[in-house]
């Protein structure tokens, strides 16, 4: 017959008090909590996250291989003879598909960061650093390399022992190997960015004959050097450290936020054991503490301690935990993705996505619906023709032979599209006023796709039908690709009729 626990042995210290206390879900989020101080004092150790297996790791392995499938593809990717993603910053345009935006499309951008903002906004409100966990480069470059160290030097016990080791042949070898494979992975992971912003098949031949510019080699020397730094030492610090959103992530996650959380209703008190051991009769929880939550965790943290800044949210120590409890037989779930309502109020999953829908969620869904949907209907009819009216300053209007009142302006016409366009040049607004190019009688010009042209335009209008003053006119820009392709532009500006 088994015999009642001692107090100490139940979860208690000598004196009878408890000896663990539940956590706040959002305990370590601030920054006076012990977990941060303690952070703040201890010299950084490195940490050897064990490797796992289950669920959310095919996720994350998944998300590897959809991300650096887009990176390393996208710029080899072809449309219509050129680089389909190409951001030339010295011809200043930004080729995205069958798109050509200029720097006048710069609004774009700025639509396109407030969406990534609210995106943000939502999805921590949501599900709390669920991007960290599985897309953000920081953690997919470390995966990365991490697997590449895996097959190089072992394990995590593996990798710990050669550590501590003396220098020998074999610890130069399997270190000269890992580096040697994590600075080809750099270099062209670096090759690949410029890629991004020169034609990459260009820079290959480039790169081959060392005629890459200054610039170029820069870049991708740099990019090179931040990633085979970043993922290969200082990994899970730039994630405590230096990533400005596990600091304000702690203003958009409530106890509604489904974050990775340990239940300690269900796992206190811990203590090991045996299977053949009926751990409720024995007054313990389902933890067996075993640690190896803590072991697989690439930040290093224990989320028995509660919900800390330093989680990325990767699941990691949720499969983990899921393998322990089904070899002890103990229901999953020990370590799940839910909120910390339903761990003390014991909700179901289903009850706890009901309560995912509140205000806050729901106002971030509108507002980022409304500017998404806006953002893609601009988009969708943008015209593919642009026209400036610059006006010469030198001279402002002058009285001409002919009894004629002239004034002089330059049209910078853009051609976004990648089709040639012959444009109809026409001006409304003063009676008899009449327009022709500076370089022709005739008011046709031909722009070719996806350039600019400046043309100076000249309009007179007769002086003695004019009383002196300035007048509103109206630039009309036809222009015709094809019969069926017919775009029309108007523009004001003002005609002056001097004294």
């Amino acid at each position: 017959m088994n015999k009642e626990p001692s107090k100490q042995a139940a979860g208690h210290d000598a004196q009878g008090t408890p000896a663990w206390q539940p956590p706040r879900v959002r305990k370590g989020m601030g920054g006076s909590s012990p977990q941060v101080e303690r952070a703040l004092a201890e010299v950084r150790t490195k940490i050897h996250p064990r490797s796992t297996s289950g669920f959310y790791a095919r996720i994350r392995v998944a998300m590897v291989f959809l991300t650096q499938l887009i990176f390393y593809g996208l710029p080899w990717l072809q449309w219509q003879g050129r680089q389909a993603v190409l951001f030339d910053l010295g011809a200043r345009k930004f080729y995205l598909f069958g798109m050509v935006l200029w720097p006048q499309d710069v609004i774009y951008l700025a639509v396109l960061l407030v969406l990534s903002a609210f995106s943000l906004f939502l999805f921590t409100a949501m599900a709390g650093r669920l991007f960290c966990g599985y897309a953000c480069p920081q953690t997919v470059y470390t995966e990365i390399f991490m697997w590449v160290e895996r097959h190089v030097e072992g394990d995590r016990l593996a990798r710990i022992r050669l550590d501590e080791q003396p220098w020998n042949a074999r610890k130069l070898r399997l270190k000269a190997t890992k580096h040697f494979l994590w600075i080809i992975l750099a270099l062209w992971t670096g090759y690949t960015f410029i890629g991004y912003f020169a034609p990459i098949r260009e820079l290959g031949a480039d790169l081959l004959a060392f005629t890459l510019g200054p610039w170029q080699w820069f870049w991708m020397l740099f990019y090179a050097f931040a990633t085979w730094g970043n993922a290969g030492f200082m990994r899970e610090a730039v994630c405590k450290y230096m990533c400005p959103y596990a600091r304000f992530q702690s203003v958009m996650v409530d106890d509604d936020t489904f974050v990775v959380t340990y239940d300690h209703v269900r796992g206190e008190p811990r203590g090991g054991r045996s299977r053949k051991l009926d751990h409720k009769e024995a007054g313990m929880g389902d933890c067996v503490d075993c640690s190896l939550c803590v072991q697989v965790c690439p930040t290093g943290i224990d989320i028995r301690d509660g919900l800390q800044y330093m989680c990325i949210g990767c699941g990691a120590c949720v499969d983990a935990c899921d393998q322990v409890m089904d070899k002890m037989g103990y229901e999953p779930g020990l370590i799940r993705y839910t909120s910390g309502n339903a761990i003390t109020g014991g909700m179901t999953q289903s009850q706890v996505r009901r309560r995912m829908l509140r205000p806050r969620i729901l106002a971030y869904g509108v507002v980022l619906g409304v500017i998404a949907i806006g953002f893609v209907f601009s988009l969708a009819t943008r015209t593919t023709l642009r026209v400036d009216v610059i006006r010469d300053r030198g001279a402002l209007g002058r009285e001409v032979a002919g009894g004629l009142i002239e004034n002089v302006y330059r049209l910078q016409i853009i051609n976004t599209s990648e089709v040639p366009v012959v444009l109809a040049l026409s001006v409304d607004g003063v009676p008899g006023l009449t327009v022709r190019t500076a370089d022709h009688d005739d008011t046709e010009v031909r722009v070719d796709g996806s350039s600019n042209r400046l043309v100076p335009v000249v309009l007179r209008a007769p002086a003695a039908s004019l009383a002196p003053g300035l007048y509103d006119i109206s630039f009309k820009a036809v222009g015709s690709r094809s019969p069926d392709d017919v775009t029309t532009v108007i523009e004001q500006s003002s005609f002056y009729v001097p004294r």
